[in-house]
């Protein structure tokens, strides 16, 4: 019987073994064939793709910007661009021609009403007018010059009193042309007197309106105020003119500073200022509660970056992308301070980092390719 040496069984063993088990690379336990797959993540782009995606790098440094005064604010209403339109005289609602929500037009008929006041004071118009038509006719030779004096004033006051009572112009020389005396009815429409959207029409049909009641209010609503209210220490910081910039959601729109109150709130003990902001595409409406950064005429040093070379991460941190000296883009995870005037100021990268400032959303998207490939074209 013949035994196997021992030595000559772990050799045997050892030999049998997958070789690749047994391979190392400089980065550790991995095979050596997978060492590709550890090269760090980037994007690498040729001179004629940067250009044609408008990408572009600069070397981030700390620089003096503005400080920021954030406080919570209110959207209202623009009143140098809001109306209210009301009767002038007791009146019955005969037709509506305009609702809440509609845009309108000045001039555009809003209601139509029925006062007998107002009947009264277009038939005194009607004669009042024909009677002066006629002194007119006849002349200072046929009647006296205080008939003719006369009837020049009464026709005067029973235009201007259907004009105080509600009537335009326009209406009340068509219903002098006319001659036709039934027209003298007490009807009349009220107009809107500017342009913007009816954000009020408390009536209904056959309702007794009387003098000063509003039934409709109308509000230009492209230019709206935001109401912010600061400490006097933080008043003291800006100025009239200042830029702002209004956050709703995740919606940002500049504003400008345009009046600072005088009067301190007894409560809070804090002073209102008032922020203008476009709104054209008519998603901020007034009583929204939204968040104001106003520029201050005091700086600070920080490290600042476009607003737009920062974006959200696909886990929902916010990044940056980095422009290595081989010429890689890798994204980089950075913290957000504060925002103002189209700049973020940023923490979490090195002052004299190179930072893609133009064109970071197609470098993400490149990036966020699985699998992707850069080819040149």
């Amino acid at each position: 019987m013949s035994y196997l040496n021992p030595g000559n069984c772990l050799l045997t063993l050892l030999l049998m073994l997958p070789l690749a088990s047994l391979a190392v690379t400089e980065h550790g336990n991995e095979p050596a064939g997978e060492t590709n797959q550890h090269e760090p993540a980037g994007l690498r782009l040729s001179a004629a793709q940067r250009a044609a995606a408008g990408i572009r790098s600069e070397k981030i440094e700390i620089r003096d910007i503005a400080e920021t005064i954030t406080a919570p604010g209110e959207i209202r209403l623009n009143q140098y661009r809001t109306s209210q339109v009301t009767s002038r005289i007791s009146a019955q609602v005969i037709e509506r021609h305009a609702r809440l929500g509609d845009r309108v037009k000045k001039g555009d008929p809003l209601v139509t009403l029925s006062s007998v006041a107002l009947a009264e004071a277009q038939g005194q118009l009607l004669v009042a007018d024909r009677e002066w038509r006629r002194a007119r006719k006849l002349g200072r030779k046929i009647i006296s010059d205080k008939r003719y004096t006369m009837s020049q004033v009464n026709r005067q006051q029973a235009y201007a009193k259907v004009l105080a009572y509600g009537m335009t112009r326009s209406q009340v020389n068509r219903l002098l042309n006319s001659k036709i005396p039934a027209l003298a009815s007490g009807q009349f429409i009220l107009l809107s007197p500017q342009d913007g959207t009816i954000i009020k029409d408390d009536f209904i049909i056959g309702e007794m309106i009387p003098p000063g009641r509003s039934l409709f209010e109308i509000s230009d609503e492209s230019v709206l105020w935001v109401e912010a209210r600061l400490t006097p220490a933080q008043l003291s910081k800006v100025r009239k003119g200042a830029s702002a910039l209004v956050k709703s959601g995740s919606l940002q729109y500049p504003g400008k500073l345009i009046q600072l109150h005088h009067a301190l709130d007894e409560t809070t003990r804090t002073l209102a200022v008032r922020i203008a902001v476009d709104n054209p595409d008519d998603r901020l409406h007034a009583g929204t509660f939204v968040e104001t950064s106003i520029t201050s005429e005091t700086t600070r040093k920080a490290l600042v970056v476009p607003t737009d070379a920062v974006l959200r991460s696909p886990d929902g941190d916010w990044e940056v992308f980095l422009e290595q000296d081989d010429g890689r883009i890798v994204p980089h995870e950075v913290e957000i301070v504060d925002t103002t005037d189209g700049l973020s100021v940023i923490r979490g990268i090195t002052p004299g980092t190179r930072v893609i400032t133009r064109g970071a959303f197609f470098v993400q998207s490149e990036i966020a390719k699985s699998g992707f490939e850069i080819h040149n074209h």
